[in-house]
């Protein structure tokens, strides 16, 4: 794992490029301590820079840049690719000679022999890259099916630049910030600034399972290689006949397989473990290809409803796991904060960045590599929303407009307090968490034409274009009607809109960015691109049965841990950030959404802002959701603005 950038500046008006490589690269460190390169052609304008966070191979056979052996083609490279040493033995029957035994050199001279169009889709892995063809003075970028790695690119006139992260792209002296309002406007909707846009202006993020070409001077071209939509084209029809038994057994030899692939490395190697579905199936999986005790880590709370950390204990004791877990206080997240925002270079508001940093730190102190989980509630259908998604839809599709508005109009006739008193009396099993937020949620859902339910559903603010001051939102994939048409499934259409949105833009950059900031490398054989193909060729019913998602990723673990230890509620990686907010976080946050300093900034109507947190501090409402996207925003303004 590493961090790679570059710049093709053919005009030499900013001086030497090795120079402003090398800071580029070194504003990087993080992502690579262990060493760093630069590559250079002045007369071509080119230069790439390199920081090592050395996993395999850790001689000088694997450093980079790295030119192939013809010298045609350069590479900066960041990732690892898992089936390396089966292309190095179809390139070596095709005549290629290796000097050493990293993937970086596999990835080089696999585009030499094949061709960079031809490579891409042999890859098995995480990956993001910059390659030169000297002979054509061309360069291309590319990413990883699924978004695991991060890639900004921007053209300032004629520089190009890019990198893992904005800063890379900031330590070059062409480079010229302007905020984009409109990404704001999108980022106080999601708690993400969706791609494939950035925060600024002219600078945007690879698409994952895209290819960019450029040529100095010519504006670049971007062309998808894999896309999830050709995936659920080919699988739809005809779905996958298998008995439940037959499924169980492919789906495990695939995650197996997965698991296996990402437990190579030549350093040590642990794995994220919260207890749930996901993580635990991970480490039930490393643990039955391995011949000692794997490494796992955990995170907990004392505050109740937030802690998972007795459910991984024992799911660890049960699998024969080094178990190494760590309790946060509040103190912990007030350490952390004034890191995030130098951590994520752009707004970032999904508050799981805090425990997600806390227990990568603890984690880096004993391995350099961790497997994590993440994923299986995309493919799998395990959030909770699909199923709330999924009972509203027959009402909304059958109840007229007019009656819908009516009765949304009554449930805001009692504030949201009142609703929790009187739903008091509904069993606990039935009874959700804040339910008298959940039930203006409702409200709010019941007025969204046609799919625009899910959309409110998972939105924060509602309404950015009227928080944010000169911004109009950019419209995605969430508002695009022909997604209906591709995936016909109410819940499966769910599951495909969070996999080409949240899980690029928040889950993946979250888990990216908190492990890469304490040089820890994150795997995630969960969206192997393998597995992603075989879980959306498969019916719906072994996803989804008698109301709960994950069936058949369940029937995976409890082949190795029993149902009585991963049975129960989905509870997610959140902190108590609400109760916080009203307590030790309460000056903090104060100070930021004060009113004065957000009608000064200029970048928000403070009215909304002031009115929420009023309602939050008096426990009429929970609004710390949206509370904490300004927060993150400000954070991140002081930081880089």
């Amino acid at each position: 794992m590493c961090g790679i950038a570059g710049l093709l500046d053919a005009s030499g008006r900013y001086g030497d490029p090795a120079q402003h490589v090398q800071a580029m690269a070194d504003s990087l460190v993080h992502r690579g301590p262990d060493s760093s390169g630069v590559w250079h052609d002045r007369d071509a304008g080119i230069a790439f820079g390199h920081r090592r966070l050395s996993i395999v191979d850790l001689s000088n056979a694997g450093h980079q840049p790295m030119a192939s052996a013809n010298g045609r083609w350069t590479v900066t490279y960041n990732g690892e690719i898992y089936n390396a040493n089966e292309l190095r033995a179809e390139l070596e029957a095709g005549g290629a000679q290796f000097r050493g035994h990293s993937d970086t050199e596999v990835l080089v001279e696999a585009c030499a022999q094949w061709g960079v169009e031809a490579t891409l889709p042999k890859l098995i892995g995480m990956f993001t890259f910059g390659l030169w063809d000297s002979e054509t003075r061309t360069l291309f970028l590319a990413r990883d099916r699924l978004g695991i790695k991060p890639l900004y690119w921007g053209r300032f006139g004629d520089l190009f630049l890019f990198g893992s992260e904005l800063k890379a792209l900031r330590a070059h002296p062409g480079w010229t910030p302007v905020v984009d309002r409109n990404s704001l406007a999108s980022y106080m909707r999601h708690n993400y600034v969706p791609g494939p846009g950035s925060i600024y202006q002219d600078v945007g993020k690879l698409p994952p399972g895209h290819l960019l070409v450029a040529k100095a001077g010519v504006a670049p071209k971007i062309s998808a290689f894999w896309t999830l939509k050709d995936v659920v084209r080919e699988s739809q029809s005809p779905r996958m006949s298998l008995s439940d038994e037959a499924a169980t057994d492919e789906l495990e030899n695939l995650l197996s397989d997965a698991v296996k692939r990402r437990m190579v490395a030549d350093v040590p190697l642990g794995a994220f473990l919260s207890g749930g579905i996901d993580s635990s199936t991970v480490v039930a999986l490393m643990q039955a290809n391995a011949s000692q005790p794997v490494r796992t880590f955990s995170i907990g709370f004392n505050e109740q409803g937030y802690n998972e950390a007795q459910h991984a204990k024992e799911v660890a004791a049960h699998l024969g796991t080094d178990h190494t877990e760590l309790y946060v206080e509040p103190q912990h997240a007030m350490d952390t904060i004034p890191r995030m925002a130098e951590m994520y270079d752009e707004p970032f508001g999904d508050s799981s960045q805090i425990p997600t940093f806390l227990v990568s730190e603890m984690t880096r102190k004993h391995v350099t590599v961790a497997l994590s989980g993440d994923g299986g509630d995309e493919l799998f259908a395990g959030y909770v929303r699909y199923f709330q998604g999924v009972k509203l839809l027959p009402f909304i599709d059958r109840v007229p407009p007019p009656v819908r508005s009516a009765i949304a109009g009554a449930i805001r006739m009692l504030p949201p307090t009142a609703w929790s008193t009187l739903l008091q009396v509904l069993p606990d099993r039935w009874r959700p968490p804040q339910p008298g937020d959940k039930m203006h949620k409702l409200a709010g859902v019941l007025t969204e034409p046609g799919d625009g339910y899910y959309r409110y559903l998972v939105s924060h603010w509602t309404e950015p274009d009227k928080l944010v001051l000169g911004g109009e939102e950019n419209r995605g994939p969430l508002w695009d009607p022909t997604v209906h048409d591709i995936v016909p499934d109410a819940i499966e259409r769910m599951q495909y809109l969070d996999t080409i949105t949240y899980l690029p833009d928040d889950i993946l950059t979250k888990v990216d960015r908190a492990s890469m900031a304490v040089s820890l490398e994150a795997r995630v054989p969960l969206i192997d691109h393998r597995v992603v193909a075989f879980a959306w060729s498969l019916p719906p019913h072994l996803k989804v049965r008698d109301g709960n998602g994950k069936w058949l990723l369940r029937q995976v673990l409890e082949r190795h841990v029993p149902r009585r230890l991963i049975d129960r509620p989905k509870m997610g990686f959140g902190i108590p950030i609400d109760s916080w907010l009203r307590g030790p976080l309460r000056d903090w946050a104060e100070d930021l959404l004060s009113e004065k300093r957000l009608r000064e900034d200029g970048y928000f109507d403070p009215q909304p802002i002031r009115e929420k947190w009023q309602e939050h501090l008096g426990g009429t409402r929970n609004w710390h959701y949206l509370l904490w996207d300004v927060l993150m925003f400000q954070l991140w303004k002081e930081r880089w603005l």
